[in-house]
C-alpha cells in the first residue's frame, strides 16, 4: 500500500459524485452573477470541470463535497462586523489565508482575471518563517508605512497590520501542536487595534479529540468550543485582550460515513 496521503494517491482518493453538488437558489444565483453562465446546467458542467481539475491535484474531501460553491464566509456571525470594520478603515487589510480551490483554479471557476481581480496573492508554507517570522502578537499600531500589497513576496510586512484574517476549513488539517503554532502565527499578523478579528468555520468536537476518518483516510484533530477560547485567550493571546467567540453546528455530510454526528466550529476572535 502507498504511504502517500490518501489526499494525494489517485489510487486511494474516493471517486467523485455529481450528486454532493447541492446549490441554494442564493449560491445558484450568485454563481450566475460571477460567472455569467446563465444556464444552470451549464454552470454545474463548468463547476464540475473545475472541480476535476482540483480533485486531480489534491483530493481533499471539501473538493469532493463541493464546498468552494458555498457562500460560507458571508454566512459566518462575524462578516457583518468585518465589513463594517474593512469600511471604516483606510488602510484595511482583509487576508483569506488557506484558500480551498488554488488561485488559477478560483480564476477558471468564477472567470476572472489577475487583471479583472487584482487580489494580491502569497504561495507559501505557513510554518515556513521565511513567509510568516515567529513573533508575538502586536501591542502597538505599527508606525511605517504600510508596504504595497502587490509587490509582497512574504506576509512578515503584514505582522501587526491586518484588520481581519479569514481562516475555514484550515486549522483541523493539522494536528494539535501544529494548530497552536498556526494561532501565534497568524496572530501576529492581526492589527492590535480595537475590533480587528480573526474568524472562521472547520471541524470541532464537543470535547476536543481526533475525529476519526474513513477507512483509509487521516484522523484529524478538532477542538471543542471550550479548548478553542482556552487556545486564544490566554495561550495565544494574553488573557483578557480578545474576546473568543465559538460554538459547535451541527451538519448533515452524506459524502462521510461514520455513524458520528459531524460537527463544524463556528468561531472569531477580536481584539479589545
Amino acid at each position: 500500500m502507498s504511504n502517500r496521503s490518501p489526499f494525494a494517491d489517485p489510487e486511494r482518493k474516493p471517486p467523485l459524485e455529481k450528486r454532493f453538488l447541492s446549490l441554494s437558489p442564493e449560491e445558484l444565483d450568485f454563481l450566475k452573477v460571477q460567472t455569467l453562465i446563465e444556464s444552470e446546467d451549464e454552470l454545474k458542467e463548468h463547476i464540475f470541470k473545475v472541480q476535476k481539475r482540483a480533485y486531480d491535484i489534491y483530493g481533499y474531501p471539501c473538493i469532493r463535497f463541493f464546498s468552494f460553491t458555498k457562500l460560507k464566509i458571508s454566512r459566518l456571525p462575524a462578516y457583518q462586523s468585518v465589513l463594517k470594520l474593512l469600511h471604516e478603515r483606510s488602510d484595511a487589510v482583509f487576508l483569506d489565508i488557506g484558500c480551498c480551490c488554488f488561485w488559477d483554479l478560483g480564476h477558471e471557476l468564477f472567470k476572472t482575471t489577475p487583471t479583472t481581480y487584482p487580489a494580491a496573492f502569497i504561495a507559501g508554507d505557513v510554518f515556513d518563517s521565511s513567509l510568516i517570522a515567529p513573533r508575538a502578537p502586536s501591542t502597538e499600531v505599527p508606525q511605517t508605512p504600510q508596504p504595497s500589497l502587490d509587490t509582497l513576496v512574504s506576509l512578515t510586512p503584514l505582522q501587526g497590520r491586518v484588520s481581519a484574517i479569514h481562516a475555514s476549513s484550515f486549522f483541523h488539517l493539522f494536528n494539535e501542536t501544529r494548530q497552536h503554532e498556526l494561532a501565534h502565527r497568524l496572530a501576529s499578523l492581526l492589527s492590535p487595534r480595537s475590533g480587528s478579528v480573526l474568524f472562521g468555520v472547520h471541524i470541532g468536537k464537543p470535547d476536543k479529540g481526533v475525529v476519526r476518518g474513513d477507512a483509509g483516510e487521516p484522523s484529524l484533530f478538532c477542538h471543542s468550543p471550550e479548548s478553542w477560547r482556552d487556545l486564544w485567550d490566554g495561550q495565544v493571546f494574553e488573557q483578557g485582550a480578545v474576546k473568543v467567540d465559538a460554538y459547535l453546528k451541527q451538519v448533515e455530510r452524506p459524502d462521510m460515513k461514520s455513524p458520528e454526528p459531524f460537527y463544524l466550529l463556528v468561531w472569531s476572535v477580536t481584539r479589545l
